[in-house]
């Protein structure tokens, strides 16, 4: 062996040596600050010791996932939700690590991986954005695809762009399994080249976003079950709803084989069924989980961080939902109990909003004549500004608290995006630990 040889692998064992020290010392720098948040009562550690680990070791998320199993779900709406339910299933077979409070971004997705490093499998919720890093990093064995509508356009920007990020992230990695819903038209351009498919008939939701043909000329025309592009694509292929592999339906989920199962969910809406179905097809096509215990385990799901609690406070039982685009807020309405003794509505502007609030004006608000609406949320004057031009008869009273008092006592429905939520959530809760 000459000294050149010798040389470069010195050369690369001290490399491999300062790599194994750094992995080590952002691991345990990310434990303590992490155990360090829970101590001190900060928070749940779900993303304190992601930064820190992410901060000394760039390639940590990789090291991390160690060429586990692992499943990503992404989407505009219903990412938790879907991730609940999935990792629920896989469990059912594998032992699994999974972001379950929703940190979705690279801190989060770190410490869901730290947290789970002993475990089998891997599913992860990721925010649209980082997808196409997180991807090259796992190399998944399979991508959940549920909806793309316009979210929060000061942080994410215009759809489209994203729906041509996930397409070249799906092109990157033609060996890994799409779950992909076939309802969506541009979910269904992201996925429509990719080798292995498997096509969820999960329902169309809002369509607001999808009316041009995202992947050449013409519009996109919808029927009853089926929807076309008026215009061949370049190479005279036909852009059209593909046959789905799984279908729901208010009876139940149709699988490959045509089997009709029924499943009775714990979460309510339709967009819960659609997850559902996207989340139990995952399951049983990524990971050969059983059918009948994907289904279960979906069913199983009651509450996902706190979006669909019931909370009793001062004569009135609370109903939390969450909502933070056009899309969301539109289902989430149709999950508002009409005969509850009031309703409030809860809006912010903050970074985990989104500070641009023209979207207000695409919810369809009008529906409301028969029940109390308040007006609240730090950007409350806003939405009564909407409310007005809705002719619906509201008050408008900023802090949600104060608002849910105003309501008559017994139920109250309470429709909140992000961080109104999060911060009512933690005024009922000091509430409550006063009582």
């Amino acid at each position: 062996m000459n000294s050149s040889t010798t040389g470069s692998q010195g050369r690369a064992g001290k490399a491999g040596a300062f790599k194994r020290l750094r992995s080590t010392a952002a691991i345990t720098a990310a434990k303590l600050a992490t155990r360090a948040s829970r101590a001190t009562g900060r928070g749940a550690g779900g993303m304190i010791g992601g930064l820190i680990a992410g901060a000394i070791d760039p390639g940590i998320l990789e090291e991390l996932g160690g060429g586990r199993p692992a499943v990503l779900v992404t989407g505009t709406n219903g990412k938790s939700t879907t991730t609940r339910m999935l990792a629920g299933a896989v469990a059912s077979r594998y032992t699994v690590a999974t972001n379950e409070g929703g940190d979705n971004m690279d801190a989060g997705i770190i410490s869901a991986l730290l947290a789970g490093e002993k475990a089998s499998h891997v599913v992860l919720e990721v925010d649209e954005l980082h997808v196409p890093a997180v991807a090259d990093k796992l190399d998944p064995a399979a991508l959940v695809l549920l909806n793309l509508t316009r979210d929060q356009l000061d942080r994410v920007g215009e759809i489209n762009s994203i729906e041509r990020k996930l397409r070249s992230a799906v092109e990157a990695h033609p060996e890994m399994t799409v779950i992909a819903n076939c309802d969506d038209v541009l979910v269904t351009s992201v996925a429509f080249d990719a080798p292995n498919v498997v096509w969820v008939a999960a329902g169309p939701g809002w369509t607001g976003d999808s009316v041009s043909n995202p992947r050449g000329a013409g519009y996109i025309v919808r029927t009853d079950d089926d929807w076309y592009a008026t215009k061949p694509l370049d190479d005279g292929r036909e852009f059209r709803r593909p046959t789905p592999d799984w279908t729901v339906t208010d009876e139940g989920l149709t699988d490959p084989d045509g089997t009709l199962h029924p499943l009775d969910l714990a979460l309510p809406g339709r967009a819960n069924r659609g997850n559902a179905a996207q989340a139990i097809a995952g399951a049983v096509e990524a990971f050969g989980v059983d059918k009948h215990a994907a289904i279960k385990a979906a069913e199983s799901v009651d509450d996902v961080a706190g979006r669909y609690t019931t909370n009793s406070w001062n004569g009135r039982d609370v109903h939390l939902l969450l909502a933070k685009n056009p899309a969301g807020w539109q289902e989430a309405l149709s999950m508002v109990d009409r005969s509850a003794n009031g309703l409030v509505i809860a809006v912010n502007g903050q970074e985990g909003d989104g500070a641009d609030l023209s979207w207000l004006w695409d919810v369809r608000f009008e529906e409301f004549e028969d029940i109390a609406v308040k007006a609240s949320g730090e950007r409350g004057t806003d939405l009564a500004v909407r409310l007005l031009y809705a002719e619906i008869e509201h008050e408008l009273i900023h802090d949600p608290l104060d608002a849910i008092a105003a309501c008559p006592p017994g139920r109250v429905e309470v429709l909140a995006n992000y961080t109104a939520l999060l911060n009512l959530k933690k005024a009922l809760a000091k509430e409550a630990s006063h009582d």
